[in-house]
């Protein structure tokens, strides 16, 4: 498999970008429902929003690099009619927009007091605003409504790619696994 992508295929970069930051979106989404509802006697009440913070730099940090990959690469070749194309299209964009405004809001709701963001004790990403009363509630009111809208988003895509690997029977899935099958036309048997 190539690192890069070709006209036809997703290479080996893409790929996992893909898989690494989905498997990051899904845990970090799954430990922010978690930790909202931890007092202060659970064990994890620290330990969890340290760790959501720290994926949610690291995942900021794969997001820039999936943007310049996607950038200077080649892309694929839509598949499907149209309107699929153009609606597959409009749903990545809001991907790349919600985890943009999500990343945001994370970090405006984090470093609300002034204070810069730790991760995991390795570095220190600085507060580039001053404290401001009311900012913690108003970024995570939106950063949990974006949360939320994301994943309804996340969901939309994933029965997209359902629908054209069991539907459509086209290449669509089969491309983000890395799965090259007997090409006939865009369609498999």
């Amino acid at each position: 498999m190539r690192y890069q992508n070709t006209k036809e295929d997703y290479g080996l970069v893409t790929i996992l970008l893909h898989w690494l930051m989905a498997a990051l979106v899904f845990g970090m989404f799954g430990l922010g429902v978690y930790m909202v509802d931890l007092t202060y006697v659970d064990s994890w009440y620290k330990k969890a929003p340290a760790a959501h913070i720290g994926l949610g730099i690291l995942l900021f940090f794969l997001f820039v690099f999936r943007l310049l990959w996607r950038l200077f690469n080649v892309k694929p070749e839509l598949i499907g009619s149209p309107f699929e194309q153009k609606a597959g299209l409009l749903v990545h964009r809001m991907h790349y927009g919600f985890m943009f405004f999500l990343m945001v809001s994370g970090y405006l709701m984090v470093t609300a007091g002034g204070r810069g963001v730790d991760v995991f004790s390795w570095f220190e990403v600085p507060a580039l605003f001053p404290p401001e009363k009311g900012r913690e509630e108003t970024a995570g009111l939106a950063h949990q409504f974006l949360a939320w809208a994301f994943m309804g988003f996340v969901a939309l895509h994933a029965a997209a790619a359902l629908k054209h690997h069991f539907i459509n029977k086209d290449r669509t899935l089969l491309r983000m696994f890395g799965i090259q099958p007997d090409k006939k036309g865009e369609q498999y048997e």
